[in-house]
């Protein structure tokens, strides 16, 4: 087992405890089921999966060394999905020059029960905090549809810089990288 697998706990200012623990394909299925079939998460690309399709993907992914999925909560409560992955065991590895340290996220905001300002900044946040408390990592590479201008934004907002666009099997992205802070 990675050092991926373990829980993270963060306190946020003004927001409340984030805690970060693997996904527990059999236990969580129905709330990821209701949340990647939404059509606000047709970028997570599993909107028309069945509940069979879901827990299948998430098994498979509990079975990799090299791609892991994450449960976010704010104060006990889902409030996201994370998954992080070796961009060299993936096919976007071969869209780029993977540089030693690199890791891939990718991030779907929980359905709001409220809108609140500044709750996927805050999220986001912990995720990129949780990511870079490994020290072999050096830099995050993330690769949102090219169509998806808030996601791109919000990203270069948080201090990636953007990369080049790309063709994956699955969609037109927009390559975007975050240095580790020196120091």
């Amino acid at each position: 087992m990675s050092t991926d697998r373990h829980h993270h706990h963060s306190e946020v200012d003004g927001f409340g405890t984030v805690t970060i623990r693997p996904v527990r394909p059999d236990e969580d299925l129905d709330l990821l089921h209701a949340w990647v079939t939404q059509d606000r998460a047709r970028f997570w690309g599993m909107r028309k999966a069945s509940r069979e399709r879901v827990h299948e993907i998430y098994a498979y992914l509990d079975s990799l060394v090299t791609h892991h999925a994450y449960l976010v909560h704010r104060d006990g409560v889902p409030a996201a999905l994370a998954q992080t992955y070796q961009p060299e065991a993936d096919p976007l590895g071969q869209c780029y020059d993977v540089r030693p340290g690199d890791v891939g996220v990718h991030l779907l905001i929980g359905p709001p029960t409220t809108v609140e300002r500044g709750f996927t900044g805050a999220v986001f946040g912990a995720i990129l905090d949780f990511v870079l408390s490994d020290p072999g990592r050096r830099r995050i590479v993330i690769e949102p549809d090219a169509r998806n201008e808030r996601a791109i934004n919000r990203f270069l907002r948080t201090g990636f810089r953007p990369g080049p666009l790309i063709d994956l099997p699955e969609k037109r992205a927009r390559l975007l990288f975050l240095e580790r802070p020196a120091g």
